[in-house]
Formats: C-alpha cells, structure tokens, sequence
C-alpha cells in the first residue's frame, strides 16, 4: 500500500501554475477566500500538516509550533521572515525558507519610484488636481527637491540597498552614501559609486534617505526623534524596508515640524492598519506594501517557496534556508 502524500498548507493564493506543482507532490489544503486566517483556525489548518507555505500575514511562533508538532518545514513567501520565530523552529527541528534575490529590482524600482513620488510631491498634486483644487500656474506651485545630482543616502546596504545605489549613481549622477552593519568591499563600493559614514552622518547628508535594512529586535524604532531630527528640511525619507524601523508617531511630529520635509513609505507598523496621523499629512506618499507587486516577480517569489518545498521533501537541500544547521543536524 503507497504511503500517503505529505500534506502542505497553503495560507494564501498563489498562481495557479505555481500551485499545480505542489498539487503533484502534496496533499494541498489551500485557503481559497484568500482572506489572513484568524489564529485559531491557522492552527487547525496546520494540524497533520508536514509543511506550510506562508507570507508575512501569518506568524509562527513556539506556541504554534507546540500545537502543531507535526510541522516540520515553514517556506515564506518573503524575504522578510520577522513574522517567524526562526530559533524556536530551530530548537524544534523545523526548517525555514524565504524568497530573496528574486524581488531585489522590482523592489529597487519601486523604492526609487516612491522616493522621487516624494521629492517632486506626486501624490500632493494629485490630490490637488483630482479635488479640483488646481486653478492655475504659478512658479512655486508644488515646488519640490531635485533628485538628479542629489546626494542618496541608504540604510541597508544589501541586496536592495545596492540595486538603489546603481540606479542613483549610475542613472541620475547621485553621490551615494549609506551605512549598514558592515561596510562593503572597496570594489562593490566603487561598483556602486558609494561612500561609507556613520548612521549620523547619513541622517544629516542625505537629499533622499531610502531604508532597505531587515527588521530585527535591535532595529525597532531605530528611525526615532533623534534621528529624524538630523534631516535637512528639504529631505525625504522613504522606507521599504518593514515599519517598525521607524517611530511613526516620532515621523508625524517631524514632517509636521518640516524636518524631513516629506516621506514616502511602502510599510506600517501595524500593516494593514495605518496611523491614522500619517493620513492627514499633505507631505506623506503612501503604498500598501507593494514594492515587490509585479506579476513576474510575484510569481518568482512563490516559484521559489514552491522549489524549496519540493526539495525538502525530496531530500536535497532547499534553496535559501534560513537555519541550515536543522537540515544539517539531521544528515
């Protein structure tokens, strides 16, 4: 008698392609509404479950994994895993996946987008237009800060933060500056045109500051009072990094102060809820979290979560884990 399939759950849709590769390997439970599963029926879901195939809207943790003690693989469609307990699924022998290097452009694209949407005051004149508030030219009107020759500063300087610089240096003859936890090779500085400065230095040099860094504990709020304080009024501070890099309730009290003058941000604290201050402030270019929202890069990203699903469960090694030493221990 064949043994039975492992059986995955898919928390959210994916495309239908993508799916179909699971449905050969797998017994699928898919949440087909494709509304976020409320926690107590994410833990029923997940019960005989070897394997779970999430996004950011699900968070695993200790507790869940103890009531789920059949789960053993966890595959994020993200590059961004702070929605996952990673050592409690290593001390438990779950392995985890993400989804990076795929979404780096798309993301890059869109970051620069929303900085210049910032700059140049997009959203504000769209609004002034759509109100029928435009009655007519004048040389000030929306007048906003230039962004060719401007100097780019980036907080993070991975994947992303690297693609950005390229566009800045390389496209609109920006002097690039950044800071990260370790500073790049000398050839990747010079790849990119960037140059190395303290986190103050950067806060208080940067035209146009973009955080790309990954959300960790000792990040939280790192973008608070004192740090917004350093911007130069005519600044922007754009962030597709995760939200609670930055303090929003200290990032209203700034832009309404005018130091920075505006910003631009793809990710909230408490997605999909906003503060609702944020709202209210003409200087702000707001998105719900698409950075990575193209169709060829979405479906990257769960072609990926797909691969390493199907590797684990066909004993090679997954793509991009993220505890390999759980796959190693059990070798």
């Amino acid at each position: 008698m064949a043994s039975p399939r492992p059986a995955v759950l898919v928390a959210r849709q994916a495309p239908a392609a993508v799916l179909a590769r699971l449905h050969a390997e797998f017994d699928v439970d898919l949440n087909e509404p494709d509304v976020v599963l409320p926690r107590p029926e994410l833990l029923q879901r997940l019960q005989g479950k070897l394997a779970c195939m999430i996004t950011g809207s699900e968070r695993i943790d200790a507790e869940l994994l103890d009531a789920c003690p059949e789960l053993r693989f966890v595959s994020t469609v993200s590059v961004g895993f702070n929605h996952i307990d990673v050592p409690a699924c290593t001390a438990r022998g779950v392995v985890v996946t993400n989804t990076p290097d795929v979404l780096t452009e798309s993301t890059a694209d869109f970051g620069f987008a929303l900085m210049m949407a910032a700059a140049r005051r997009m959203s504000e004149g769209e609004r002034m237009l759509r109100d029928g508030r435009w009655q007519r030219w004048s040389w000030d009107l929306l007048a906003g800060a230039d962004v060719h020759g401007a100097t780019l500063g980036i907080l993070g300087m991975g994947r992303i933060g690297q693609a950005i610089a390229r566009r800045g240096h390389h496209g609109f003859g920006m002097p690039v500056i950044y800071h990260n936890r370790s500073r790049l090779d000398a050839a990747t500085e010079a790849a990119v045109g960037a140059r190395y400065v303290s986190q103050d230095e950067l806060f208080a040099e940067a035209d146009h500051l973009i955080l790309v860094l990954p959300y960790s504990p000792a990040v939280h709020h790192l973008v608070g009072a004192q740090q917004l304080a350093l911007m130069k009024p005519t600044a922007t501070l754009t962030n597709v990094a995760r939200g609670g890099i930055v303090d929003e309730n200290a990032l209203v009290a700034a832009l309404r102060a005018g130091r920075p003058g505006a910003a631009a941000l793809d990710v909230f604290e408490g997605e999909p809820q906003v503060n609702p201050a944020l709202l209210t402030l003409p200087n702000t270019v707001l998105t719900p979290h698409i950075a990575s929202a193209t169709i060829k890069t979405r479906t990257a990203m769960a072609a990926l979560a797909v691969d390493n699903l199907l590797a684990l469960v066909s004993g090679r090694p997954p793509l991009t884990a993220l505890n390999p030493e759980v796959i190693e221990r059990q070798t």
